[in-house]
């Protein structure tokens, strides 16, 4: 697909919507007060040569150095350069989310701050969306970094992550992604689920795919993370893979747990009584008489927790007027 069709696309848009950019390019920042320049002149020059109508949101998430200020200056002389500005540190994820929530286009990029990802690869993301995919993830392959701190690491965690989601991608941690707006405007992010938003687009029925692009060593600074994010990362999974299979129906989880644990009280109780009949061994003798009581209080009190979430499941869905469903389109349908 030729850039032409993303332009003529743009255009189009921008009749249909008017004062509305097609392009939104999300930028989360924290101290990268070197980098902000190099930045903005490489990535308005490539936005400059796709000839439609763009937008770039920088979010600076709490920087302590002059990342803020170089970012005003930039705003200056830039009038497509906006600004979302925390009043402290909340992380990469909140960042994105602050960026999706701000962003006006129909399509948005998001890429980071360090000059990792080059803005170069910003048309090619935009030309494999026209073959009708709504997400295209960046795939670093042949990523500058640590070989085993952060490779290594990358690499049996995206494993791992892929194998759990079946949402099968190289690399999960890449920043640069490009995702159609209306896939995304109802994701809600916490603690380090940014990576995981081509999951949340699959299970909502989105097209997603990857695209290898490049990747440079980083020139200022040093990276933001460690190697406890591997922990905050696989926590964030299990949550994430919770809301997909039960959200909507949370007694399955507690209540299943709930029924196994009477389940294994009640088996300890009469293997209890049974070595009592048998062998005449007291029961103050064994630890069956605690472990069965401790197991019967943990099922009852998981049953009740299923119930108490259920509730709250129906109350966020009807308190909100929200669905526990998503509608891709209509046909033929009068709007009600």
């Amino acid at each position: 697909m030729t850039q032409s069709s993303i332009v003529d696309r743009g255009r189009a848009s921008g009749a249909s919507k008017a004062g509305r950019p097609f392009l939104s390019v999300i930028i989360p920042i924290y101290n990268e007060e070197e980098s902000i320049p190099v930045l903005c002149r490489d990535l308005f020059n490539v936005l400059e040569t796709i000839d439609t109508s763009f937008e770039v949101i920088c979010i600076n998430d709490g920087s302590k150095d002059k990342s803020l200020e170089i970012l005003r200056a930039e705003a200056s002389v830039r009038p497509e350069l906006k600004i979302v500005s925390f009043r402290r540190n909340y992380g990469q994820t909140a960042a994105m989310m602050a960026g999706i929530d701000h962003a006006a286009g129909e399509v948005i990029v998001s890429i980071d701050a360090d000059l990792q990802n080059d803005p170069r690869d910003i048309p090619a993301l935009l030309a494999k969306m026209e073959e009708g995919y709504d997400v295209v993830s960046g795939w670093r392959k042949d990523r500058q970094d640590a070989a085993i701190r952060r490779n290594f690491v990358s690499r049996v965690a995206n494993r791992i992550i892929s194998r759990i989601s079946g949402v099968e991608l190289h690399d999960y941690g890449c920043t640069l992604k490009a995702y159609r707006h209306d896939v995304v405007k109802d994701v809600r992010l916490y603690g380090e689920m940014h990576r995981f938003i081509p999951i949340y687009a699959s299970w909502m029925g989105a097209r997603v795919c990857e695209l290898p692009v490049r990747h440079h060593a980083r020139q200022f600074g040093k990276s933001k993370y460690g190697l406890e994010r591997v922990a905050k990362v696989i926590l964030d999974l299990m949550v994430v893979k919770f809301l997909d299979r039960h959200f909507v129906k949370p007694i399955y989880v507690f209540g299943g747990f709930g029924l196994l644990s009477l389940a294994v009280s009640g088996f300890a109780t009469l293997w209890m009584i049974w070595l009592k009949i048998a062998y005449g061994t007291s029961m103050v003798q064994t630890p069956l008489p605690i472990l069965a009581a401790i197991l019967f209080l943990v099922g009852v009190l998981s049953l009740l927790m299923g119930l108490l979430a259920e509730m709250l499941v129906r109350t966020y869905f009807e308190s909100q007027g929200r669905r526990s469903y998503s509608v891709r389109e209509t046909i033929n349908m009068a709007e009600n």
